[in-house]
């Protein structure tokens, strides 16, 4: 079984399951935070989200890097398009949202666009799940 593909499902679950955790959980539940308050836990939060978030986002990365090496097919295109579609959705859209809250420029319309945009990370991290599932269930599907 490659080796390469059980990391790339690894590492797209981690994400699938955090991004989704995010979109229902964390995000929503900034805007019952007072902004003070917000202000105050926003910078906490980045920082322990970044240590499970960018080694996922790194190694996804890396991975779909090596499999576009190695093999390019409609699959490995379609994955490395994907990945950089959230990679610049992310720096480009949330970071600078991010950035402004935990520098204490905190308005509501920023925390309804935190929940409303992340919409297409979490697509499209799911897509690349789903995608990754069924390359692999196709691959794999003789084995018993």
């Amino acid at each position: 079984m490659n080796k390469l593909l059980i990391a790339r499902l690894l590492f797209d679950f981690g994400l699938v399951v955090l991004i989704w955790l995010v979109q229902l959980i964390i995000y929503p539940g900034f805007q019952f935070y007072s902004f003070e308050k917000l202000g105050h836990w926003h910078p906490i939060y980045t920082n322990a989200i970044s240590t499970v978030v960018i080694p996922l986002m790194l190694g996804q990365l890396s991975v779909v890097s090596i499999q576009i090496i190695k093999v390019r097919n409609v699959y490995t295109i379609l994955s490395a398009c994907g990945v950089v579609m959230v990679w610049l959705l992310t720096f480009l859209v949330f970071v600078p949202m991010h950035n402004e809250i935990s520098m204490g420029i905190i308005q509501e319309t920023t925390l309804k666009n935190l929940v409303a945009q992340n919409w297409y990370r979490t697509v499209a991290w799911s897509v690349l799940f789903l995608l990754n599932v069924l390359y692999f269930k196709a691959k794999y599907s003789n084995l018993r």
